[in-house]
This record gives structure tokens, sequence and C-alpha cells, in this order.
């Protein structure tokens, strides 16, 4: 015999009676109602989107992976020449190749994560409207994916450090911190921005914009020491300030640790994620009405 149960009681159907089941989205959510745990539950979808966003990226494509090399290096080209050899703008000691690429392949990440992290919501609209998950796992699959890129760039400026005869330090042990950074950069401000672009579409063009904008606002054709020390607390809150500064201080050994920049830019970091992770949380309940 069917029957349903409520609060631990079993009632007995009428004949031919079925039991419905309705599924209903939740009501809400409290400010401080995050939910992580469901992302862990949820491990192995996050694992499934990572793939599929790297398969997808290099898929018919005429040369693969060497896109990844290419962006960095090209750019690195154009910087030596016009901010280096015509500019003449000073580099704290280190060649411009090796000034401009140690810069790059952090920043390169930190872009191409951020503008995936932007459009995700959006590009699974069909997913998210007929099955639920925890919609945090998008942007934060989009931060991951991009670690791939991120990898092969760093083999290439490590041969690249090699070839110019610089030998790694003890600083090199703070990379994975600083890239533990630059991602949590890229997830807070896409937690942000994917948010708003489900609302208002037009926010996938002003990204762009925004990211060159950013490039410029942050030491990679330039060193953070034209910045005067008084304004150092100040310029230290565009997050990936710290990030370059520190991943050039890491991967080549010379000059001084970005001791005030880098706090400055970790204490944004971290407001910065908190209140994406607020901001997204309030938006998912309605995300999949709105996208």
């Amino acid at each position: 015999m069917t029957s349903a149960t409520h609060a631990n009681v079993v009632l007995p159907l009428p004949p031919g009676a079925s039991a419905t089941v309705r599924i209903e989205p939740p009501r809400g959510r409290g400010l401080f109602e995050l939910h992580l745990d469901e992302v862990w539950q949820y491990r192995e979808l996050l694992y499934f989107f990572v793939w599929r966003d790297v398969k997808i990226r290099y898929k018919q494509t005429a040369i693969g992976i060497l896109w990844v090399v290419l962006q960095p290096v090209l750019t690195m080209l154009v910087f030596t020449l016009f901010f280096g050899r015509l500019a003449k703008l000073p580099s704290d000691g280190l060649p411009y190749p090796v000034f401009y690429f140690a810069a790059l392949v952090p920043w390169t990440y930190f872009s191409c994560a951020l503008s995936m992290t932007t459009n995700v919501v959006v590009e699974n609209q069909r997913l998210i409207t007929k099955v639920y998950f925890p919609r945090l796992i998008l942007p934060i699959s989009s931060a991951l994916s991009g670690l791939v890129d991120f990898a092969i760039g760093f083999v290439i400026l490590a041969i690249f450090i090699f070839a110019y005869g610089i030998r790694p330090t003890l600083a090199a042990l703070s990379l994975p911190a600083l890239l533990f950074l630059a991602l949590l950069t890229a997830l807070g401000v896409g937690l942000w921005m994917s948010a708003l672009n489900a609302l208002y579409r037009d926010v996938r063009y002003v990204i762009s914009f925004v990211i060159q904008f950013w490039m410029f606002a942050s030491p990679v054709a330039y060193p953070s020491s034209l910045v005067p020390h008084r304004w150092r607390w100040l310029y230290g809150l565009n997050p990936m300030a710290g990030v370059i500064d520190g991943f050039r201080w890491a991967i080549t050994g010379h000059g001084q640790p970005p001791g005030l920049i880098l706090f400055v830019s970790a204490t944004a970091v971290f407001l910065v994620l908190l209140g994406g992770l607020f901001f997204f949380n309030r938006m998912e309940t309605s995300i999949a009405d709105r996208v």
C-alpha cells in the first residue's frame, strides 16, 4: 500500500491515490548563511566542470596550448620594446624580458580567470534552470581551470629565468601563497561580476575595459618603486599590486619583499572575497529566474 510520512507518523493513502512530492527553491537565505559545505558535497561536480572548461578551451584549436605561451611572450616583447628600450622605464635591476615576463604570467592567469568567471553564470543558464547544484561551483571552477594555463606559462617562465642565469632562492617558497592570493582575487571580483552579469548583460562588455585599465593600474609595465612611498598603502588596495610585486621577488630573488603592499593587498582580497560571497549568496536563489 502506498503511504506518505509526516512527523514520523505513517498515514495510509486512499485507494488509487498517489503521493506527490513538490520540489521548491529555498524561500531565501540569511545574510550569513553561505552553505559552503554544499560545495564540498558536490566536489565531484566541481572537478567535472574544471575538466570540461579545460577541454573546451583547446577543442578544435590549431596550435592548442601554444596559445597559452604566445600571449604572454608576445606581450613581453611589445613591453620590452616600447616601455623598456624606448621609454627607458626602470626594471629594478632585472633584464627587461625577465621583468615583464615575471609579471605577465600571473597577470595573464588573473585576467583570463576573471573574464571566464564573469561570464560563467550566463553561459550555463540552461543547466542552472534545469538542475539544482550550488551555483558557487560555477565561478570556483572557472577560477581553478585557469591554473592549467598558469602551470604551462610558469614552466616557460622558469626556463626563461634559467636562460638569463637567475637562480631561485628561498623566496620561491612563497610562490604558492602568491598564486593562491591571485586565485582568491579573481574569484572574489568574479563573484561580484558574475552575479551582476546575470542581472545586467552589458557587464560582460564592461569587464574587458576594466581588465585593460586594471593592468595599467598594476605594476606590470612598470615597477611599483615609481609610486611615492607615502602612497604605497593606497596603491596596495589594488590586490594584484602585491601579487605581481611578490611574484617578481619570489621568482627572481631580486630586491626586497613587498611587505606593506602585499599586506594591504591581502586585506583587500579578503574583504572583496567576503563581500562577493555574501552578494552571490543573496543572488543565488533568484539567478535561475534572471538568466
